[in-house]
Parts: structure tokens; C-alpha cells; sequence
């Protein structure tokens, strides 16, 4: 459809630019460098191109807009609150402060109409490539020949800074190669970066860059040009090759700032101080966060249209409902997140002689919950033959089949989390990823972020320890279990054998408030028969509980988690009845938990403890206190077979034994 209205457009685009100046003139703070050189193209996604409806900021099938350069927030509340969503003027003048919907970057959650978290710059491109993927994924699962209620966009808006980033470079790769041709990335080419002009950091062709990945490309030599902006997007959207959109608009940052426009000193509030002449320049009125009434009513007017489009939509989604309750069902079921009440039972049970590494019980684990949940997707860093999580029978994503519930994300962990973190954000599916406990750190910056939005995802960190063995100190993650504890809201479960691990996986599935992570070994361990199943299990949903109860007086409690459990245990033996056992593989569970029952695990009073964990052991500290034992790795480890190392290193039942000594038992 061509562009109308370009005119009232173009003062929506000026207006949207004094908002952005008002806001950040009013907080001192913030980046006015994209709102103003971008406002065309917010004029023409909000007020042309996008399939949204404003009374309805989760409509299924809207249009999904990223603004991955989230330092430019103001350019995305000021198009949010102009098309209508349930964003305040009032809001936009409490930007940057406390409690209000417009904070600094955008959160997902928190303000109507933002679908991810962004604001480490290049996880929004990731993010978007996710939500992508998961769109092809719900039309490859729900539309029908009669019936297409999947059908929608995801334009993602980056700067400079985002496609410096090696995680939108990842991304972007694998994102052309699935064919997701219904994804749009628009540059914001502006030739600046905070520092200094772009060219001081970087002399690439980017779009000779997004071409050899396989995209369309599409520049636009001037970004402010409404209706060359409206036509790429247009192609973008009629596109049918298979492959991705990238728009590269040549834009001055800044714009309708002179003094700072085109510039360094643009991209951040550097100009708020120059706010009355921009806004004279701009034909404002001294009203400050104005919006003329015909703007307002222009707005106003599409809104009903895109109510109505929206209406269109419900007939079509009410016939497809009626003809196809199973898929209804199950479409409502993702939404809802709903999981069956018995879905720990549709986990066999291990033989009780069982000697398995945690990754491969998780093999049956994650392939017996995907036969209870058909929307559970999963996927590795190139590792599906180490992590052991690949689905069988139930196909790869690829363009050609996107119904694929594996995806293959080859060596690219980082965007891996950020992929993951966009099909959660969707909201249908529930996804995963995996890769070596040691790479977590590749993909640290995407865990931390999906632990912010609150996404119910998990990921499968398999490699646990020093019981890697041969591949030595790199391959060896000591720091890591406790580094990934320390990201508030994410859960870490290291389970200490099969039958806690099928615990470990239904926990992350019934979190519906934040991420997950599951650290499982490589070297096999026994499974714990003495315990009964049901007690591992929903041991693990608790976080902590009793391994072995003492007998008589109680006269030492261990703790532990994942591999160590089976050492405590065998050290408790030859220390004696009077010594209890805790299975610790969730600290943050076991946080959660009510004092009553916090206190039955590890009575307040009783301070003669010890801890054994094969890595780095402060935050055992919190359990054992200062008068307590921890027998842990604080440094790195050695190559050499993974028995060996640990012996080495003194993650053994004799040196467990050895150090209750200095816990207050004598063997």
C-alpha cells in the first residue's frame, strides 16, 4: 500500500522529535540521538506500515517491533504513545523515573507495546531472529490451508553499535540461513557511535556484509525519505524468496539539533541543552510535549482502522477455532504455558543400578517430556552429540521445515541465549538451549537479560566440572556453577543423579517467573536407589532436602550438589550414623522455601557442617557459615583423566571424612 498522508506524517515525525527533546531536556539524561534521526522511520512504521491493534498490545498476530538499539527508548515510548498504545503523555514526562513505564531501556513488561528486553546493544537483532523463528514455527504448527492466523512481521531497528556486536552477527547468520523471510532489520546508518565517528572503529561494508549472509538488501541514500522508507518496507513485506530484509537508511543523528546533528556529541543528551531553539526550528509551539490535534486525529483515526483489520482477524481466528479444536487447544495451552498435572510421571524411571553421566539421562528426560508437550522446543551450540537434548523424530528447523522442533544453532552460544530469550518472549513455545557449562560465559550477557524479563526458558549446561577429565583447565568450568547462582532470578539446578534430574527438568518447566539452568556431568555417576524416586525428585522442586537422615544425635550435616551428593553419602557411611546428609541442587529453590521448612533441612541452631562441591566454593559459605568446612576447587583444574583430576584435587570421600574433623566429627 502506498503512503498517504505524508504530510501529516512529517509533523508526527517533527512532533515525535520534540517529545523526545522534552523528555530527555526534563530527566537530564538520556539518548536523543536516534528518537530525532530516526523519526521518519518511526512515522512510517507507527503511522503506515505496522500490523498492530494499540487496544491490544498482545494480539497474536500483530507485527512484532524490536528497537534493539534500546538506548533510544524515547523514540519508541514517543511512536507508542502517538499510535494509541496505553502509554500516557503523562508517562512520557516521567522518563527515566522512578516506577514509571518509561524507563531508561526498554522492558518487556513493563511497558505496553515493547516486546523484548533490549539495551545491550545486539540483542534485540537476536531477539528478533527468535521471535522469527518462533512465528515460523506457530504458522508451521496452527495455520491450515483454510485458515492462515499467522501471517505477521518482526522488524527489528539497529544502530551501528548493535551490528558491531558479535551476537547480531551470529544471529544474523543463522537467522538468513532458516529462511526467516519474515524478518526486516532496518539500519540506522548514521555513521556515528558514541565515541567517535563510525569510521574510527569500523570500514566494512555492512551491507556487503548482510548480503553474503543472504539477505535481501535495500539502501536507502536518504533514511528521511517517508516514501522511500515505506516502499523498502512494502518489498520487505511482499517478499517471498526465502530470505530476510535488510534496509540500510543513511540518517543524521540528531536531527533537528544543528548545533550537535551528525555528530559524536548527538548520539547521547549532549543537545537537550539546545531544547528551545530545536524546537523553534522544528515549528513547535513553546508548549512543551506537544502534539497538534491533527496528528492526534490522524492517529485516532488509524487506530479504528487497525481495530477493524484486527476484527477481520477474529472472524477468521473464530472459524479456525471451530474447525480445528485440538490445534485451539493446544494454541491455548502455549499461551496459558499450561502443563499436564501428572507430567513428572511421564518421565520413566531409571533402573535403580543405573550409572549414567546427568546429560544422558537427560537425553530420556527431555525426549519423554517433548512426547507430553508438543510445543517444547529445543536446541545446541553444534553439541547436540555431547549435550544429548536433540529430540528424536521430531525433525530440525530449517526453511524448509519449519515445524522442526531441533534447532541447530552451529557455533554461536551467545546467540543462542538471545534466539532463545526471542521465542520465549513470543510466547507459545517453551525453548531451550545447550552447550558446555564452560561456554555459559559466551552467553552470559543473554541469561542475564532473560532472568530481567522474567522468561520461562531454560538452558542445558552439560560438562559440569573437572570431571570433564582430558580437556583440561579451559574445558574444566570451576568459577561457573557459582558465577551463573550470582544473576538474580535464575534458577541453577546441578541434580546428583538421573532421578534428580528428572526432577531438575519438570522444575524448569513449571518456573513460569524466569529462566533456568541445568548444569549436568559428563562422567557417569550412580544413580542414589537408597533414596526413594519420589524423594529425589520433588526434592529438586524444593531445592534442598535430606539425603540421608541421621540417626541418634545429630552431629554433622554435609552438604552437596550434583556429583558430590554420591560422595557425601559414601563419606557419611564411614563417618557414622549421627551425621545427615543434604542434597542441595538448587540454592535458589531452597531460598525460596518457607522458614519451617528451610529450618527441618538445616536447623539454625546446629552449626557443625561441611560442603563439598567439585568448583569454587564461597557461596557455600551462606549454608556452612564461617565456622563451617568447604571442601571445594579454588583453582583451575589439570588435564588428565576426570577421577584423576578430582582426586588430585581433593574431591574425594577420604578428604571428606578428613576435613569433618575440622567440623566438629571425628571418624
Amino acid at each position: 500500500m502506498a503512503l498517504q498522508n505524508q504530510e501529516i506524517l512529517q509533523q508526527a515525525a517533527d512532533q515525535a522529535r520534540g517529545l523526545a527533546i522534552d523528555a530527555v531536556h526534563a530527566c537530564s539524561s538520556g539518548h536523543l540521538g536516534l528518537p530525532l534521526g530516526a523519526a521518519e522511520i518511526g512515522a512510517v512504521l507507527y503511522g503506515h506500515d505496522l500490523k498492530v491493534d494499540p487496544t491490544d498490545a498482545n494480539w497474536l498476530n500483530r507485527d512484532r517491533f524490536v528497537l534493539s538499539a534500546g538506548h533510544g527508548s524515547m523514540f519508541l515510548y514517543g511512536w507508542l504513545h502517538l499510535a494509541g498504545f496505553d502509554l500516557s503523555l503523562e508517562e512520557l514526562k516521567n522518563f527515566r523515573k522512578l516506577h514509571s513505564k518509561t524507563p531508561g531501556h526498554p522492558e518487556f513488561g513493563e511497558t505496553p507495546g515493547v516486546e523484548s528486553t533490549t539495551g545491550p546493544l545486539g540483542q534485540g537483532v537476536a531477539n528478533a531472529v527468535g521471535i522469527a523463528i518462533a512465528a515460523k514455527m506457530a504458522a508451521a504448527h496452527f495455520n491450515t490451508p483454510e485458515h492462515q492466523i499467522f501471517n505477521h512481521q518482526v522488524v527489528c531497528l539497529a544502530g551501528d553499535g548493535c551490528l558491531q556486536e558479535g551476537v547480531a552477527a551470529e544471529a544474523a547468520s543463522l537467522g538468513a540461513h532458516v529462511g526467516l523471510d519474515n524478518l526486516t532489520i532496518i539500519y540506522d546508518s548514521n555513521d556515528v557511535t558514541l565515541d567517535a565517528m563510525a569510521d574510527a572503529s569500523q570500514s566494512e561494508s555492512v551491507l556487503d556484509r548482510f548480503t553474503a549472509y543472504g539477505f535481501n538488501v535495500i539502501r536507502l541514500e536518504d533514511g528521511h525519505d517517508m516514501i522511500a522508507i515505506a516502499d523498502a518496507l512494502a518489498q520487505a513485506r511482499s517478499n517471498n524468496n526465502g530470505k530476510p530484509t535488510f534496509i540500510e537508511c543513511k540518517t543524521l543523528i540528531g536531527k533537528g539539533i544543528p548545533e550537535v546533528a551528525g555528530t559524536a556529541a548527538g548520539h547521547g543528551e549532549g543537545g537537550a541543552k539546545y531544547a528551545e531553539s530545536a524546537r523553534l526550528g522544528l515549528g513547535l509551539p513553546e508548549e512543551k510535549f506537544y502534539v497538534s490535534d491533527e496528528v492526534r486525529s490522524y492517529f485516532a483515526n488509524l487506530k479504528e482502522q487497525r481495530r477493524a483489520d484486527r476484527q477481520a482477524w477474529d472472524q477468521i481466528f473464530s472459524a479456525w477455532q471451530s474447525a480445528n479444536p485440538e490445534k485451539a487447544a493446544l494454541l491455548k495451552g502455549g499461551i496459558n504455558r499450561e502443563l499436564p498435572a501428572d507430567l513428572m510421571n511421564r518421565v520413566q524411571v531409571f533402573a535403580e543400578d543405573a550409572k549414567v553421566a546427568t546429560r544422558a539421562a537427560g537425553s530420556q528426560i527431555i525426549n519423554d517430556l517433548a512426547k507430553a508437550l508438543p510445543l517444547l522446543v529445543s536446541g545446541s551450540a553444534d553439541l547436540h552429540g555431547s549435550t544429548k537434548n536433540y529430540l528424536k523424530d521430531m525433525g530440525d528447523f530449517s526453511r524448509d521445515n519449519p515445524g522442526g522442533r531441533n534447532l541447530l544453532f552451529g557455533i554461536r552460544e551467545h546467540a543462542m541465549g538471545a534466539i532463545v530469550n526471542g521465542i520465549g518472549y513470543y510466547g507459545i513455545f517453551r525453548p531451550s538451549g545447550a552447550t558446555f557449562a564452560v561456554f555459559a560465559d559466551y552467553m552470559r550477557g543473554s541469561v542475564r537479560v532473560s532472568a530481567l524479563a522474567n522468561l520461562p526458558i531454560f538452558h542445558i549446561w552439560t560438562h559440569d566440572s573437572v570431571g570433564v577429565g582430558e580437556d583440561g583447565p579451559t574445558h574444566q568450568p570451576v568459577e561457573t556453577t557459582s558465577g551463573l547462582r550470582l544473576i538474580p532470578n535464575l534458577d541453577v539446578i546441578r541434580p546428583a543423579d538421573p532421578e534428580e534430574t528428572a526432577g531438575a527438568f519438570v522444575a524448569a518447566l513449571q518456573r513460569l517467573d524466569g529462566p533456568t539452568g541445568l548444569i549436568l556431568t559428563r562422567q557417569n555417576i550412580p544413580n542414589l536407589s537408597q533414596i526413594p524416586v519420589s524423594e529425589r525428585r520433588n526434592g529438586v522442586l524444593k531445592g534442598g532436602y535430606i539425603a540421608r537422615k541421621e540417626e541418634g544425635e545429630l552431629e554433622l550435616i554435609i552438604l552437596a550438589s550434583g556429583s558430590e551428593v554420591s560422595v557425601a553419602l559414601e563419606a557419611a557411611e564411614k563417618l557414622g550414623p549421627s551425621v545427615r546428609v543434604v542434597s542441595m541442587p538448587c540454592m535458589e529453590r531452597f531460598d525460596r522455601q518457607d522458614a519451617d521448612y528451610r529450618e527441618s533441612i538445616l536447623p539454625k541452631k546446629f552449626r557443625s557442617r561441611l560442603a563439598v562441591e567439585a568448583g569454587v566454593g564461597d557461596l557455600w559459605r551462606k549454608y556452612v557459615g564461617l565456622d563451617g568446612v568447604v571442601v571445594s576447587i579454588d583453582q583451575f583444574g589439570i588435564s588428565a583423566p576426570g577421577d584423576i583430576v578430582m582426586a588430585e584435587l581433593g574431591i574425594t570421600v577420604e578428604n571428606v571424612v578428613k576435613k569433618a574433623a575440622l567440623a566438629g566429627l571425628q571418624a
